[in-house]
């Protein structure tokens, strides 16, 4: 398998593990306290973050092809080297398959994105994310986590506008209203939308899913939308244009996106609202958050 053929998801370490406690010292006590702590317990085996599960289930699906494994995860974290071995000494620990990783000492790492060739990078800070989106990169900021499906299989959601598409059709929703909205996309209807920053994970994911047979594939992907009919058919005719497909697709007409994500049985759900974020964690369900479009425009 060509490299550009697998799908690389970049992680910060406080996305991959539970580092609220070192944190909070390096919040209320400056780096030097942080490192030293993190030195004392680099021993310590760090609990399962947010995006522990999701991970996971990524590098299982390495099973089926071990020989040209389709999913590499990468480690983006602002520790240094020295205070990254308790990091390295916990991805040991559970046995995951992660061997590359940029460690910036403090600055923020999204510029080793494309340097790694990386499809996603999901971090726990906001910050970064904005930069990584600002830069042209697909980030997302995972803002809650629940224990994933029951199933081996890893189904991942995602909001349309700003997420998958461009914001150009939201730009009309906010500014002129629904009314305004609707008949643009009447019109537009043949006019496949824009690349969104999320556009590209969604095409190797795909990628993924070519390998295996629909019914036995190791990923399902869904498409949870507030967009209704007739607002539905451009979005249609948009993923054909991109010969990508979609497992699932979801027109909600502005219903809380919650409890559909529980019914999918999301592993993770991107969305450029917090409100739909939200949702998703009230109903136990990891979601992601794309600043991204003119609704996080401050």
């Amino acid at each position: 398998m060509q490299q550009n053929q697998k799908l690389v998801v970049a992680i910060s370490s406080r996305a991959l593990f539970n580092l609220d406690e070192s944190h909070a010292i390096f919040e209320t006590q400056g780096k030097e306290a942080f490192c030293r702590y993190q030195i004392e317990h680099e021993n310590e085996v760090l609990q399962p973050g947010f995006g522990f599960q999701l991970v996971k289930k990524f590098l299982d699906i390495n099973q089926a092809f071990p020989a040209q494994p389709l999913v590499e995860i990468i480690l983006l974290s602002q520790n240094s080297a020295d205070t990254g071995l308790r990091i390295f000494n916990s991805i040991n620990h559970y046995g995951l398959a992660i061997s590359r990783a940029a460690f910036t000492s403090g600055v923020s790492p999204y510029e080793y994105i494309p340097a790694f060739g990386a499809h996603l990078f999901l971090s726990a800070n906001g910050e970064d994310v904005k930069k990584a989106l600002a830069a042209g990169y697909a980030a997302a900021t995972i803002v809650s986590g629940s224990g994933s499906n029951a199933s081996n299989q890893l189904r991942i959601a995602f909001d349309g506008d700003s997420v998958l598409f461009s914001d150009q059709s939201e730009r009309i929703y906010q500014q002129q209203g629904l009314a305004a909205f609707a008949a643009n996309e009447r019109d537009q209807a043949h006019k496949p939308l824009s690349d969104g920053p999320l556009k590209e994970f969604l095409s190797a994911l795909h990628r993924i899913q070519n390998h295996f047979e629909p019914e036995v594939s190791p990923i399902r992907t869904a498409l949870v939308t507030a967009r209704a009919a007739p607002a539905h058919e451009r979005v249609v005719r948009t993923l054909r244009a991109w010969e990508i497909r979609i497992d699932e697709a979801l027109f909600l007409g502005g219903m809380p996106k919650g409890a559909f994500l529980k019914a999918f049985g999301a592993d993770i759900f991107f969305d450029d609202q917090k409100g739909h974020c939200e949702s998703a964690e009230m109903h136990q369900v990891a979601s992601a958050h794309v600043p991204h479009g003119i609704t996080n425009q401050s």
